[in-house]
């Protein structure tokens, strides 16, 4: 991956430090795991010859946990991988090992969410539906402590630690090099109408989501109450990432994510991408437009000076 100077860049980091390891640790583990496939290697025989769990193959081969260059040799060695690939993916085990910003935030980042900081930092366009919270991308400070601290145990340092961490990722969208991604994000109207406790707080947080939407890349979208149940009902949250080519190599796939209380998914198969496409096109077809939507955000706000 190709390092630029500081000047032309946001905050003073390279590429490198803004893309992170997640992309090429994932398209190492895609390639391994084609790789197995085509010399016919189911998982579990893979994992009794290198003498590796059946758990830490998914794991590598998911592009979760990084590989030394020798264990990529190995493993190249039994699926009788061409030497010219094996060179290739010996590189990117090599490139894999550089660190993205996020990593001197240590706890503060789940492992299981590590990887979608690197894929989101990656990406060319973002698009999320988001039926219970105010995007993390899109969220107050107030609004976000208020979220992390919803999870019990949790002191106001990691609280804060949190805070800080998001807000670090939020530089996302206005970043120079590489260029800010595309963000097009659909929210349901009853998100705007479930306010914190803090009655400025929140008039904040909506302000803050309209002056957000102003930037060229971003496109912030309500989901009426009147639109009643569809598609998106029953995907629940979820955000659709596509990323671009870099240099030679082809884009790496579009993937789903989807996020629970205790961990993550990534979905990146072509009938699983069909799907979430076919209900991203659901909810923009019911969505107010962008104007009509700030305007309800605005009236939102005027309302909570009554209450």
């Amino acid at each position: 991956m190709r390092r630029v100077s500081a000047a032309n860049q946001d905050g003073g980091r390279n590429v490198n430090d803004v893309v992170g390891s997640s992309v090429p640790r994932r398209q190492l583990g895609r390639l391994l795991r084609q790789a197995r496939e085509e010399a016919g290697v189911n998982l579990e025989a893979a994992a009794q010859t290198l003498e590796w769990s059946r758990a830490k193959m998914y794991r590598l081969e998911s592009g979760r946990t990084p590989l030394r260059t020798h264990d990529v040799t190995l493993m190249c060695q039994h699926y009788g991988t061409p030497a010219e690939l094996t060179e290739v993916l010996v590189s990117l085990s090599k490139e894999s090992k550089s660190k993205g910003w996020w990593h001197v935030y240590g706890d503060a980042i789940p492992a299981w969410f590590e990887l979608y900081v690197g894929l989101e930092a990656a990406a060319c366009h973002v698009r999320q539906y988001e039926p219970n919270l105010i995007p993390g991308l899109l969220q107050s400070p107030e609004y976000m402590a208020t979220v992390f601290a919803l999870k019990q145990g949790r002191t106001p340092q990691e609280v804060a630690q949190k805070v800080a961490l998001r807000m670090e990722r939020q530089k996302l969208l206005s970043r120079r090099s590489p260029a800010a991604p595309r963000f097009e994000v659909i929210i349901d109207e009853a998100v705007i109408r479930r306010p914190i406790g803090d009655p400025e707080a929140w008039r904040r947080q909506l302000a803050h989501v309209v002056n957000a939407a102003q930037a060229p890349n971003v496109s912030f979208r309500l989901l009426p109450l009147a639109a009643g149940p569809h598609k998106g009902s029953l995907a629940g949250a979820f955000i659709v990432l596509n990323f671009p080519a870099v240099g030679t190599r082809p884009a790496e796939p579009s993937t789903i994510y989807c996020e629970s209380y205790t961990g993550s998914l990534y979905l990146d198969r072509p009938n699983e991408i069909e799907a979430y496409s076919d209900v991203w096109q659901t909810l923009q077809g019911l969505a107010l437009d962008e104007r009509a939507s700030e305007d309800l955000v605005s009236t939102v706000i005027k309302e909570s000076y009554d209450d």
